[in-house]
């Protein structure tokens, strides 16, 4: 009987549905959206191996307002020598890497050009597992070479594909970076796509060669990877004591250099994201309200064309409780309806963002979503989804309940004789 109702007044029907499926849509779109983007920074942005973290000048500025670099532009360089002394002294880390990078290169291989786009990364031995690189062909560097400064080189993928656009093999031979020859060792797994960006388009080299070639005076970035996730905590606490002392940080004060790694970066997203959530929940709120009092209305007006039908029932015997029961069930049905419109295109759009992004989906029943950075806001989508026809129903309930009350209480004889 509630489905017959609204198939009776179509367009009334469709207009009342669509102010509920934009509340919900509203909050299931951007959730998981924002699930998507959470899903590709544990997976795609997990720069760093397992267990590992950095040691840098600046912050990262990823979700960072403009400006956000002036308040550490006067801090020391972190230097290659400094670096050289954390390796030393640090006797609870796994693998030691250091780093300097520059960008804007040109890669030349044959007549083949790469666009002036390519970064050249100086790494040391250790940089590669602290990277989470893997050697597809070839061989990464060895000490020696770091040590020597040797012209060699090893390839991220992206890279490799547009020196070799018809396949082949590259190993062995000598490109050209920034018009430098150097010898081709290896080349680097693919890793995918961060955001729908290439993080393969880089040139690996010696740490001591690139400082050489492309300037000493920039600062290295650090990265520490512990032997376990046990020892995590005390290794950065022993890279951060030995760092303050080779910095010559006086005590009391804040370290003049900071912690990157893969938590870090989930957490500022977090808090980035934080205030788009509290905002959307907010809309969604206003719009769930706005479709209430359209459910009212139309209860309401529903009320008034079935009076000699509500007058007919109660004269055949039935109650204020079956009167009443039928009324919020039509109200209800509305509510789940719409709901389930908005829980299919909320989560069609944030997959869109998905594909668009080159990012994991977030799938309906199983993915964990944050509403919130609390414990207690922390569902998968599947309990998102159920939650959010929940709320659709209590909608229903809530704005159905003068109407269907209004209904049970008709008089059946004033109620037979209504035209």
């Amino acid at each position: 009987m509630a489905v017959g109702a609204i198939r009776s007044n179509k367009l009334r029907s469709t207009l009342t549905l669509l102010g509920i499926a934009v509340g919900v849509f509203s909050i299931i779109g951007v959730m998981t959206a924002m699930g998507v983007l959470q899903n590709a920074i544990e997976s795609g942005l997990s720069e760093l191996g397992a267990n590992t973290f950095q040691i840098q000048k600046y912050p990262t500025g990823m979700f960072r307002g403009p400006g956000w670099w002036r308040k550490y532009r006067n801090r020391k360089d972190i230097t290659y020598q400094q670096g050289r002394q954390l390796e030393e002294r640090l006797t609870k880390a796994r693998f030691v890497g250091l780093e300097s990078w520059s960008g804007g290169k040109v890669v030349a291989f044959g007549k083949e050009r790469t666009n002036p786009n390519v970064g050249v990364v100086g790494e040391n031995v250790d940089g590669f597992p602290t990277n989470n690189w893997n050697i597809e062909f070839g061989r990464a560097f060895s000490r020696q070479e770091v040590a020597s400064a040797e012209n060699v080189a090893v390839l991220g993928k992206a890279v490799v594909d547009k020196l070799l656009p018809y396949g082949g093999r590259i190993v062995g031979e000598y490109i050209r970076v920034s018009g430098i020859r150097f010898k081709v060792i290896g080349t680097i797994e693919d890793k995918g796509a961060i955001l729908g960006g290439n993080n393969g388009n880089f040139v690996a080299i010696p740490i001591t060669t690139h400082l050489n070639y492309f300037g000493k005076d920039r600062s290295i970035n650090i990265m520490v990877q512990a032997t376990s996730e046990d020892t995590y905590d005390a290794t950065l606490e022993q890279a951060r004591a030995i760092m303050r002392v080779i910095r010559q940080v006086p005590p009391g004060a804040e370290d003049d250099f900071e912690f990157f790694s893969n938590e870090s970066l989930i957490s500022t997203f977090n808090d980035f994201t934080f205030m788009i959530k509290i905002g959307t929940l907010a809309i969604a709120a206003i719009a769930l309200i706005a479709a209430g009092v359209g459910i009212m209305n139309i209860m309401l007006v529903s009320v008034t064309e079935r009076t000699r039908e509500i007058g007919i029932r109660k004269a055949l015997g039935a109650t204020k409780t079956n009167v009443l029961s039928q009324f919020l069930t039509e109200s209800v049905v509305f509510s789940q309806i719409g709901g389930v419109i908005g829980i299919v295109t909320g989560s069609m759009l944030g997959n869109i963002v998905a594909v668009l992004m080159k990012a994991p989906f977030v799938y309906p029943w199983n993915n964990e979503i944050e509403i919130l950075t609390t414990p207690l806001m922390n569902f998968t989508a599947l309990q998102m989804n159920i939650v959010a026809l929940i709320f659709c129903s209590l909608i229903g309930i809530i704005f159905g309940v003068y109407p269907a009350w209004k209904a049970s209480n008709l008089d059946p004889i004033e109620a037979l004789r209504f035209e």
